[in-house]
């Protein structure tokens, strides 16, 4: 099992949005926290399918939108697993910003694709700035790579890294979903879903959920191999679980973290954190969760970490949201959460999550104060 999530105009850097998706203000609605010493406020709407959060050089907060359902390209078949199923292109997967209180989409029709079983959208899964004009962004797929070719058109460029142009287009930088087919690192089935990105000065990162693996991508599209990642004990039938990375993070040691989501049967304790340091294996920095989709620095040096699902397997209960203090106190801040996906914390100590991520049209972003 990968990654895979069963029913489950101030052209700063990219420049101006289209006209239906003009600057429109952001709805600020306040809900119950599970937590009465936390708020949480709705900063962002109307999102399709929102994963990966992201401060911009100009201090917007920008989201990458995995996408919908729309048809607009071919279908073709692949096995998860023992099961066969339908991935078909849709190529609606955006951007959007939040910035002086405005919410607008400032880029669409980027890669993406849909599984007709679950509706499930793989598209733009994460975003990273390495100064202006230079947003990185994380293009999923979700299965073998030649599906890409058999299925043709736009479906090429899924799973793949792609750099945003200030102009509003766009780039492909490297082929993560072909390194994986030709290397396959962790072994097992070749599988990719580059889903976390991470840019920096001349270099990104970035992290292939299916690949179990974590990659460094050289400006001139290089890539090499930086780690892998373990399998886990798991409850029989499955015996062990996938390690299923999901974001990296320079944490404040200067060493790269990568979160894990785990894979089936999705055990509570099966998720962690990993600290990765150049030439050494991974060794887990907080173990003990279960499903995380990503994780945040806090000011403090503590973390914050965010859990899809609650339930002890599966994808059944509410997400939540957990801070981890500096000396490893845990604390839940919300258990109100559904399918949260991304996390950002701004200047002020505020929390942001992308919530609803497996939703087209509804997803969301929330504001949580601790």
């Amino acid at each position: 099992m990968k990654f895979r999530v069963p029913l489950l105009l101030v052209p700063v850097v990219f420049g101006s949005a289209c006209a239906d998706d003009a600057v429109s203000p952001a709805r600020a609605v306040s809900r119950p926290s599970a937590d009465v010493s936390s708020v949480i406020t709705v900063v962002m709407s109307g999102l399709n399918s929102p994963r990966g959060l992201g401060f911009g050089p100009e201090g917007g907060l920008y989201v990458a939108e995995a996408g919908t359902t729309q048809l607009n390209g071919a279908c073709g078949q692949f096995f998860e697993g023992a099961v066969l199923s339908t991935k078909c292109y849709s190529g609606t997967g955006s951007v959007s910003r939040l910035w002086h209180g405005g919410q607008e989409r400032v880029a669409t029709g980027l890669p993406s694709t849909y599984v007709t079983s679950s509706n499930f959208a793989s598209g733009p899964q994460d975003i990273s700035f390495a100064g202006r004009g230079h947003a990185m962004v994380a293009i999923g797929w979700g299965g073998p790579p030649e599906l890409r070719t058999t299925m043709g058109g736009g479906a090429v460029d899924g799973g793949k890294l792609i750099q945003l142009q200030p102009s509003g287009g766009w780039r492909v930088v490297a082929d993560i979903t072909a390194f994986e087919g030709a290397n396959n690192p962790a072994g097992g089935v070749i599988d990719s879903n580059p889903y976390g990105v991470l840019a920096e000065p001349g270099r990104t990162f970035v992290v292939d959920a299916g690949g179990n693996s974590l990659l460094e991508v050289a400006a001139n599209g290089r890539i090499s191999l930086m780690a892998t990642f373990p399998a886990t004990p798991a409850p029989p039938p499955f015996n062990q679980s996938d390690a299923v990375p999901t974001r990296v993070r320079r944490g404040p040691d200067g060493a790269l973290y990568v979160s894990t989501l785990s894979g089936a049967p999705f055990a509570i304790g099966a998720a962690a954190i990993y600290r990765v340091r150049e030439g050494q294996p991974p060794v887990v920095y907080a173990g003990g969760f279960k499903t995380i989709t990503d994780f945040a620095f806090a000011p403090d040096g503590g973390l914050y970490v965010l859990q899809f699902a609650t339930a002890p397997v599966f994808f059944g209960g509410p997400g939540a949201l957990i801070r981890v203090a500096p000396g490893g106190a845990r604390t839940t801040i919300t258990a109100a959460l559904a399918q949260p996906t991304g996390i950002a914390v701004g200047d002020d100590g505020s929390v942001y999550v992308s919530n609803r991520g497996t939703s087209s049209g509804d997803g969301e972003v929330l504001r949580i104060t601790p």
